[in-house]
């Protein structure tokens, strides 16, 4: 399996604009990502970005970066894209989509999303967290996944949701956004046109389900902290400063 890990960044974020530029620990949160997804031992880290400052930002700092256009519905769109342009022969197989504002991440935790690739059944590979924050479990931001065990650690997604379910006695799992793709299975993933439940929940994994396709989540054991508010970027400063 020859894989290609691909960094969606984009300047215009709603809470936080300039994130990906945002200074910690003396670098630019994209460049941590780009880091952290190097050491995950894939090989080739790309970002995909629509800003000429955040690609110089990255090839400063000794990594690959991309533009893209700026009008992406999604990332996924943004990282196809991308993918196209930096490897139109088809060389890697499966494509991992880290999000460029997990500055923390551990890159065991990328890793971790493609082992449910030994299933050659399963299009798009994921992740999630046992909920043990009470709060969490009624939470409409944090995405639930309703899956059925296939193994140990890991479950085949029947549902992602904002509610809380499934109801009854035994876990819930938080959904980390996280995708490794098969190639094939991104190229028709992009081509949908987005589904019924995904514009009702508003989350794009269902626009998968809906077309029949195959979702497996490895349970990991932590949620990498996402920044999308000051207070999210702090804690993140807080955090590196006392690894580096």
């Amino acid at each position: 399996m020859s894989s290609l890990v691909l960094i969606p960044a984009r300047m215009a974020s709603t809470r936080l604009p300039g994130k990906p530029l945002a200074d910690i620990a003396g670098k630019p949160m994209i460049v941590h990502v780009a880091d952290r997804a190097a050491l995950a031992g894939f090989g080739a880290v790309v970002v995909a970005t629509d800003s000429l400052e955040v690609a110089d930002a990255v090839r400063a700092n000794g990594h690959e970066a991309v533009m893209t256009r700026a009008d992406h519905a999604s990332g996924s769109d943004r990282i196809f894209e991308a993918l196209q342009t930096v490897d139109p022969e088809g060389r890697f197989d499966t494509i991992v989509n880290v999000q460029g504002d997990l500055p923390t991440i551990e890159p065991e935790i990328i890793k971790a999303a493609l082992l449910p690739f030994d299933n050659d059944g399963v299009d798009i590979a994921t992740l999630g967290v046992e909920i043990e924050n009470e709060s969490e479990k009624l939470n409409p931001n944090v995405v639930k996944i309703v899956g059925s065990p296939v193994a140990d650690n890991r479950l085949r997604a029947l549902y992602f949701t904002r509610a809380t379910a499934p109801h009854g006695e035994g876990p819930l799992y938080h959904h980390i956004g996280l995708y490794a793709y098969r190639r094939a299975a991104l190229e028709r993933f992009v081509s949908l046109r987005p589904s019924t439940l995904e514009r009702r929940e508003s989350l794009e994994q269902l626009r998968a389900l809906e077309a029949g396709m195959r979702i497996d989540a490895q349970i990991v054991r932590s949620v990498p902290l996402g920044v999308d508010t000051p207070q999210d970027l702090e804690r993140a400063r807080k955090i590196l400063a006392t690894q580096g």
